[in-house]
């Protein structure tokens, strides 16, 4: 090791690399020195020590808190994977055992896709880790990945395109979009023209274009809209006790297509498709993590 390095390495202490990692995800040094047991001043002495060390800011000051460099966001992973290497060795980690493990795993995923896998996760979990749990926030896009960068959920599933710098992506799966209509619906038996697509009134799922699919097909002036509702799953119910017609991801409605009593269509034009992956924070270890996403490959199927 050279003497550049040995001196790097004296410098760098484990307290400064906690204050890092909470600077990152809270954005407050007052919440830091809280969570630390830290007096605000010792919080501001450690961050110039970091600013020192890594030669950059790191984080800078606006009203709303502290924003992170770019260097600050590409230091994230590589920090938090060294604070969990220290904690398994002084601790004796040995992995995960979801037989007794007590976690509960965070994602952020649009509605429609924990509607296609969160029973067969649940059903996993019972079997396997009866004694942890997940919870699922519905984010757009944008803070999804905020959220995850800052480590407060463990895994983000949607649409992301192109891969965002920073994460580790998989593909889950490919879908498709379709229409949906209510069996016994007076103008579709079986199959819909481009006449009576735009003729019927829609029901749209305005958040379509932050869950996770290319909203690109005809646009409001070319077709009749009846309403605008948060989610796909409330516009299928909608649909169902209507003679509305929905647009909406294929596997989504035809896993409800028998309990609620639909059709469901080719659109009469060529069928967008979408991917939904999975993407967590680069470089960091969890071996929970390792193992709740393995369940969510197989609850896809």
């Amino acid at each position: 090791m050279s003497e550049f390095d040995i001196n790097h390495v004296r410098r760098l202490d484990g307290g400064l690399l906690l204050v890092f990692h909470e600077l990152l995800r809270r954005r407050k040094a007052a919440e830091v020195a809280e969570v630390l047991g830290l007096s605000p001043s010792a919080v501001s002495h450690a961050l110039t020590r970091l600013r020192d060390l890594f030669e950059d800011p790191l984080f800078i000051r606006k009203p709303h808190g502290l924003t992170p460099t770019k260097r600050a966001l590409e230091l994230g992973p590589q920090v938090e994977a060294l604070i969990k290497l220290v904690g398994a060795t002084l601790g004796g980690e040995q992995g995960f055992d979801p037989a007794v493990s007590t976690r509960t795993f965070t994602i952020a995923a649009p509605e429609f896709v924990t509607d296609l896998i969160g029973g067969r996760l649940i059903a996993a979990l019972k079997e396997a880790a009866p004694r942890a749990m997940f919870s699922v926030s519905f984010l757009p896009q944008a803070q999804a990945l905020e959220a995850l960068r800052r480590g407060e959920v463990d895994l983000a599933l949607g649409r992301f395109s192109p891969e965002p710098p920073g994460f580790e992506s998989e593909l889950l799966y490919e879908d498709r979009y379709c229409v949906a209509a209510r069996k016994g619906h007076p103008r579709v038996k079986g199959q819909i023209d481009f006449q009576a697509y735009a003729e019927i009134g829609h029901v749209y799922a305005i958040s379509g274009s932050e869950s996770g699919g290319d909203t690109r097909w005809p646009t409001s002036e070319v077709i009749t809209a009846v309403a605008a509702v948060p989610q796909w799953l409330t516009a299928l119910v909608m649909v169902a006790s209507s003679d509305a017609i929905a647009t909406c991801p294929r596997k989504l409605a035809e896993r409800h297509a028998e309990m609620f009593g639909l059709q469901v269509l080719d659109p009469p034009f060529e069928p967008l498709s979408f991917k939904i992956s999975a993407l967590r924070r680069s470089g960091a270890q969890d071996a929970g993590v390792d193992w709740f996403l393995d369940q969510a490959r197989r609850a896809v199927g």
